[in-house]
């Protein structure tokens, strides 16, 4: 039986191209055991404000940067600081056609318990997906029994062979950083995925494109976020 496995970083929010890759696999392997960076997108993601992109940031407490997201934080500001994104959240969003749908659930991501970065990401990535219907097997990196010294191409071919895919699935971005006969040499196909373009209608303004699945959620009705979570090609 054929099984496909994808492997991502760990996203606030993430655009929605990161549930189709979800959503083509059957186990999704995120990464805890990775070095936090700072102006990746991590702990921060883009909303609508006024008919432009804006950032959206988690505050993180301040320690090494040589620390992987596992052991990263939430600053000790968080519960003040929550208010004030939930209340940018809603007033860019109030107005939006899902609205007093989708911002329970942005709401309930918010007020999850637990400060640590990553661990506050997979409990995000949990709610989203339930709400998209999505039921990938998500796996945490570190629990996978490799050797993690590994980096790279090598470290997502021993997680791919762990786990007995036949066939890993990557963004579309990373033809740059793949070889498929590498795979193939491995016992592996290597595919990525192609998303089809997703044009709404954002309020009267000009289509700001790759926001935060926030903003899909907020314009669009779940089952034909649903529909397109299926809508995808693999070359």
């Amino acid at each position: 039986m054929s099984k496909r496995v994808a492997i991502m970083q760990p996203y606030f929010l993430p655009y929605v191209g990161y549930f189709h890759l979800i959503n083509s696999v059957d186990e999704f392997v995120i990464y805890d055991n990775i070095q936090y960076t700072k102006k990746g997108w991590i702990n921060r993601n883009r909303i609508l404000v006024n008919g432009s992109d804006k950032i959206l940031t988690l505050p993180i407490k301040k320690d090494s940067d040589y620390l992987d997201v596992k052991d990263r934080f939430l600053a000790d500001s968080w519960s003040k600081e929550k208010i004030k994104m939930l209340n940018q959240i809603k007033a860019a969003y109030r107005k939006a056609p899902y609205y007093d749908r989708v911002f329970p659930i942005i709401s309930s991501i918010f007020e999850l318990p637990n400060t640590n970065l990553f661990e506050f990401i997979l409990g995000s990535l949990h709610l989203l997906n339930s709400y998209l219907r999505v039921d990938t097997k998500i796996t945490v990196s570190s629990d996978v029994n490799i050797d993690h010294t590994l980096r790279s191409r090598d470290k997502v071919i021993a997680i791919c062979k762990e786990l007995n895919a036949d066939t890993y699935i990557n963004a579309i971005g990373g033809q740059e950083l793949y070889d498929v006969q590498d795979f193939k040499n491995e016992g592996l196909d290597l595919k990525f995925i192609k998303s089809p373009p997703l044009n709404y209608k954002q309020y009267n303004n000009e289509f700001v494109p790759w926001l935060s699945i926030l903003d899909v959620l907020m314009f669009n009705k779940r089952q034909d976020i649903t529909d397109y979570l299926n809508e995808y090609t693999l070359v």
